[in-house]
């Protein structure tokens, strides 16, 4: 239990916008804790804050905006092995008390309280703790923290944005680790009750309460809210087809491609393969409407593999089938600026389900013969992604690579 004194220690911080700020932390954190390594990871800065971060002694690691979570989780590889102490870039105040104790997760609470809101983020935070984990947290949003290599394996990556906090501790917790707070005498700058504060106690509950819904990795590694569902919600005719997508997006196996799901037979790949097309069968009652709902929505769903790119297939698919249901457009462009951004992912409820919907409006629009011109172009997609990674195919072609990097943040 806990990290032993001699643990190499990394101190990471997540920044934005504070290159008022930064110098004096990091400058202050190198005296407190000589034989750390500082990192900073600027979340996307409009100012300088990387450059004063390093010139004041520290590693920055310069990300575009993510969220909180996202640069603390891509910060956190940059850190050597060892002990990480997580700290806040405005906190004023002595850490080193946290590097005495046993738990593995040890959390800083402020002894004063100064300026905040009316505790709702913070309640929020607390309630779902407690019925996640059992654990009843005193104070769990704090971003001070130190964590034993234990801890840091069991937590990392984070849960985005302004969740992480939260969900760190339920999944050390979760682990089996020992969870401390203690009280200490710090500072920071502290949100008011004003229109900028509330906005950003809105967006932190927004995201503490993503934390606890459904989550997954994308190729980046990081853990993101799967948010496709609400695409359906957009257009409820489409529940049933996101449900089947959210069971695997939560209980999938390693399986890929429909050999393999085909030869393991019981996995939630199966359970897409037959209940999307029974789906579209009974609502078209047409075998054509059938097989083309369930290939135009695993097409979409064999494209989501990088940030933006289902929703603009789906995009593509509506202008050549002249439109599609406003309400799921109007959701798929409310949506896009999360997906591209890596602050959120569609998972297979959001692309199976966008997939389902040009299927349905080609039904609508084409002819008979048109509708089996359509299948047979999808049933040659689907085996030329059993082959090959459309995803390769992508970026080994220039014109679809310019076009899939569009909107999309840079490494």
């Amino acid at each position: 239990m806990g990290g032993a004194p001699t643990d190499p220690l990394t101190i990471l911080i997540a920044a934005r916008d504070e290159e008022a700020r930064i110098g004096t932390t990091v400058a202050e954190l190198r005296r407190l804790f000589p034989g750390a390594q500082v990192v900073v990871a600027d979340d996307g800065s409009r100012d300088r804050t990387a450059q004063v971060a390093a010139s004041a002694g520290a590693r920055a690691v310069r990300l575009p905006r993510r969220g909180k979570g996202q640069a603390l989780t891509l910060g956190e590889r940059a850190a050597g092995p060892g002990a990480l102490l997580l700290c806040d870039a405005d906190l004023r105040g002595d850490l080193r008390p946290l590097l005495d104790g046993e738990g593995d997760l040890r959390i800083a609470a402020f002894e004063r309280r100064a300026g905040g809101g009316f505790g709702v983020a913070k309640g929020a935070a607390r309630t779902l703790i407690r019925l996640a984990s059992g654990y009843e947290a005193r104070e769990p949003l704090s971003g001070q923290r130190w964590l034993s290599p234990a801890a840091r394996e069991a937590v990392f990556p984070l849960a985005a944005g302004f969740g992480c906090e939260a969900g760190m501790t339920v999944a050390a917790v979760e682990a089996g680790l020992a969870v401390e707070e203690r009280e200490l005498p710090l500072e920071h700058r502290a949100t008011g009750r004003d229109l900028r504060g509330s906005l950003h106690r809105g967006r932190q509950l927004r995201d503490i309460v993503l934390a606890f819904g459904p989550e997954g990795r994308n190729h980046r590694g990081l853990r993101l809210p799967l948010v496709g569902w609400q695409v359906a919600a957009s257009h409820p005719d489409l529940l049933p087809i996101a449900a089947i997508g959210l069971a695997d997006d939560l209980w999938s196996g390693e399986e890929r491609g429909f050999r393999e799901h085909l030869r393991s037979r019981r996995t939630t790949g199966v359970l897409k393969l037959v209940g999307i097309p029974a789906f579209a069968l009974w609502r078209t009652r047409s075998l054509s409407g059938a097989l083309l709902v369930g290939l135009s929505a695993n097409a979409i769903n064999q494209l989501d593999t990088r940030p933006g790119r289902a929703l603009k297939a789906f995009a593509l698919g509506s202008l050549l089938l002249r439109g599609a249901p406003r309400a799921v457009t109007a959701a798929a462009i409310l949506l896009a600026p999360y997906d591209l951004r890596e602050m959120a992912m569609l998972g297979d409820s959001g692309s199976n389900s966008l997939g389902a919907v040009l299927g349905f409006r080609s039904v609508e629009v084409l002819t008979e013969r048109q509708r089996w011109s359509a299948i047979a172009a999808l049933a040659s997609l689907t085996l030329l992604g059993e082959r090959r990674s459309l995803g390769e195919l992508i970026e080994l072609t220039p014109v679809f690579r310019e076009l899939d990097a569009l909107g999309r943040h840079p490494t």
